[in-house]
């Protein structure tokens, strides 16, 4: 597996766990507002923080999303 694509998996797992979800209500959740997308072009200044803050930024990413519709 590439870098990315382990930072990916990562990724998800902290989010999974961080939220109780399961990893279904992850990906579901990932592919509605192109989480996984914003993620692999954010991959090198998101992999420099700690899990939390990765966390909190995909909320941010989610939420402004869901804003613009």
């Amino acid at each position: 597996m590439t870098k990315e694509g382990n930072f990916l998996t990562y990724c998800v797992e902290q989010y999974k766990f961080e939220k109780s979800m399961s990893g279904r209500q992850v990906m579901d959740l990932f592919s509605k507002y192109g989480v996984l997308e914003y993620i692999y072009s954010s991959c090198e200044p998101l992999a420099e923080h700690k899990s939390k803050f990765i966390v909190e930024d995909i909320d941010i990413y989610i939420e402004a999303c869901k804003r613009c519709g």
